[in-house]
């Protein structure tokens, strides 16, 4: 796992090269903006419970098959481990936000998810459309703008999005 200055130290180590203005003026942005990272990275951290139950509420009221008997839900230790898996999803994209960059989520926590699922016989467009609740609930919780550090979120919020977006993918 790299957080964005180790990667851009080792992509210019690997060039043989110095930093160019372009990697220091991007290092520099995020730094500037890093109280708006860390905002949103506690927002979603502090609502996180509640982020997955909702998801997961909103889940099963739009595909009622997954908690009927039979359905991969089914059952109290289903429900349990769907909904642990959902909060490590949620887990490792708030390290992605804090780190900036995606490699722990796709690192430690996607790479082989979906085979794992296949192998389980999970419907991966159910976890995708879990994560995808997650997203817009998360999204709303970091874009409130009361009682956060002044300055345009558009970047982040979109940068957010992104992490989700390859969860999702990754599932499906």
């Amino acid at each position: 796992m790299f957080d964005a200055f180790t990667r851009v130290l080792a992509q210019a180590d690997a060039r043989g090269q110095f930093i160019n203005p372009g990697e220091i003026d991007a290092l520099a942005k995020m730094v500037s903006d890093s109280n708006k990272r860390l905002d949103a990275v506690n927002r979603i951290t502090s609502n996180a419970s509640t982020i997955v139950a909702n998801a997961a509420r909103q889940l099963f009221a739009e595909q009622p098959a997954l908690i009927a008997p039979g359905g991969n839900a089914y059952t109290s230790r289903r429900m349990a481990a769907c909904l642990r898996d959902m909060e490590i999803i949620l887990r490792y994209v708030t390290y992605a936000i804090f780190a900036g960059d995606a490699s722990v989520l796709e690192d430690r926590c996607l790479n082989g998810l979906r085979e794992t699922y296949l192998a389980l016989g999970t419907p991966g467009s159910s976890v995708a459309t879990g994560v995808n609740l997650m997203k817009q609930s998360a999204i709303a919780i970091a874009n409130d703008r009361n009682g956060i550090t002044a300055g345009d979120c558009t970047a982040l919020i979109s940068e957010i999005g992104t992490y989700f977006d390859r969860a999702a993918a990754a599932v499906a």
